[in-house]
């Protein structure tokens, strides 16, 4: 699912049309219609928490919906960056995956490592 149409099926859910949704958000009809149908990348900036907090997204929806951002734009999703740049052996980790081309399955084991400290 893009990030458009992940927008528009929330949206939908909620029972908002596209005008009332861009007028709650801030933004032109126009330019939500071309992110919506995937003509735009997400926008940069606080559009995503506006869009969460209009939406009503939960944590989970919340970090897909930076995931798809990031993606339409072709970078990190933006809670990750500063934590990345903060932690040296993060950015390690993740060069030393890329050059093993780590699997899925080896990533969701040490997720669950990670997990377990949770409890």
């Amino acid at each position: 699912m893009s990030f458009g149409a992940f927008i528009s099926t929330r949206r939908k859910e909620r029972k908002v049309n596209l005008r009332e949704t861009a007028k709650s958000l801030h933004i032109a009809y126009g330019y939500l219609s071309d992110i919506e149908q995937g003509r735009r990348p997400a926008p940069e900036g606080d559009f995503v928490e506006r869009v969460s907090r209009f939406l009503e997204l939960d944590k989970q929806e919340y970090e897909l919906l930076l995931d798809l951002a990031a993606k339409s734009r072709k970078t990190v999703s933006a809670d990750l960056p500063e934590y990345i740049m903060e932690h040296d052996v993060v950015r390690a980790a993740l060069r030393v995956a890329k050059e093993v081309d780590a699997t899925d399955e080896e990533w969701q084991v040490f997720m669950e490592v990670l997990k377990k400290r949770q409890h």
